[in-house]
């Protein structure tokens, strides 16, 4: 059980970090992520709005009170990163980071609901 805590606090670490890092990047320097959301095909308006829901995510899911809040939380992860995922395949752009962090996604949900309850 041991090593199951430890697997699923550094996929979930591992996890919110990088979440938080593409919420920073979506703050801190909106006009390129436009630019790149354009190059996607994306509209340019959910950049901040994505930003905020992603931080929000984070805090539910280290949070934790809420089972059907953090459910929500991982599921629009899960929606992200493979939208991501299939938007940069189709732009011939490569897949990114964003199939690492669906590897996290599901070691961090899976492994959290045996070693968080």
């Amino acid at each position: 059980m041991k090593v199951y805590k430890i697997i699923y606090w550094a996929a979930t670490i591992f996890l919110c970090l990088l979440m938080l890092y593409s919420s920073s990047m979506y703050f801190t320097k909106t006009e390129m992520v436009k630019d790149f959301f354009e190059s996607l095909s994306y509209p340019t308006y959910i950049v901040i709005p994505l930003a905020v829901a992603k931080t929000l995510g984070v805090i539910i899911i280290l949070w934790r009170k809420s089972v059907w809040l953090t459910e929500w939380a991982y599921a629009g992860f899960f929606f992200d990163m493979v939208l991501a995922s299939f938007a940069h395949y189709f732009a011939n752009q490569g897949i990114g980071l964003s199939v690492y962090g669906l590897i996290l996604l599901i070691i961090s949900y899976y492994l959290g609901k045996t070693v968080r309850q």
